[in-house]
């Protein structure tokens, strides 16, 4: 079977889906793809639906009852992988927003040694394209405020484009676990750090979707704001044992 999967969480990604699962699939490594889907009532479910019978055996769908959040969709998707044992899990957007190209930069990253590889727009200055000004630095100074209040030497504090080795997934304890938006991808960074995984930040370039609409909103933003804080006063009370 092969070694690597990416989990692509979908809500109204009809416009997106079909060409990057043919993308996905077009790679010189041979990687599956499993779709978790938030109940899409735009139709997105029947295109991957239609596209399993191309592509038995490699692309797999898991699909809920209404948005139910980022993180939660990503936790049911680790534990998915985790039983059938894959070694290499990706999170990737829909929306080409993430290279699928760079599916393999990341991967390459973990063989030579990461644990967890991060896709990171900042790693090499600011690699972003089609965002206004006004996001770039709301982005930006995140991730800086992240850095300040958890002391992680991570620039992309909030990319949501990785790759984990499935031990790093197996040790964290997915259930404790408890943000659901931009703060879901910071909590998962800062616990693999904190049990002394070696995390790693592979540059790309960020480009925002041209098709479907973003999920951002000020609720997101304002989870992440406050749960870095919590996050923060949490971890001086839990021990974490060493990957």
């Amino acid at each position: 079977m092969p070694d690597s999967i990416v989990i692509i969480p979908t809500y109204n990604e009809k416009e997106n889906i079909e060409r990057m699962i043919r993308k996905v699939f077009s790679l010189p490594h041979d990687f599956h793809i499993l779709i978790v889907d938030d109940g899409s009532p735009d139709g997105t479910q029947q295109i991957v639906e239609q596209l399993q019978t191309e592509y038995a055996d490699k692309l797999f769908m898991e699909t809920r009852k209404g948005k139910q959040g980022l993180g939660t969709a990503y936790i049911h998707g680790f534990k998915w992988c985790i039983a059938r044992h894959y070694d290499f899990v990706f999170e990737m957007d829909a929306d080409f927003s993430h290279n699928p190209n760079d599916l393999l930069k990341l991967r390459q990253a973990c063989i030579d040694g990461a644990d967890v590889a991060v896709g990171s727009r900042y790693i090499k200055g600011v690699n972003v394209v089609n965002w206004p000004m006004s996001r770039v630095l709301m982005s930006y100074f995140a991730s800086v405020y992240v850095r300040f209040i958890t002391g992680m030497d991570i620039q992309d504090a909030t990319a949501g484009f990785m790759c984990y080795k499935r031990k790093v997934l197996e040790t964290i304890q997915l259930h404790k676990i408890k943000f659901v938006g931009y703060a879901f991808q910071i909590e998962m960074k800062y616990t693999a750090i904190k049990h002394d995984f070696k995390v790693v930040e592979v540059p790309i370039i960020f480009t925002d979707r041209t098709a479907g609409t973003s999920k951002m909103s000020t609720r997101i933003f304002r989870e992440a704001f406050l749960g870095v804080i919590q996050m923060k006063i949490n971890s001086i009370f839990r021990k974490y044992p060493e990957g």
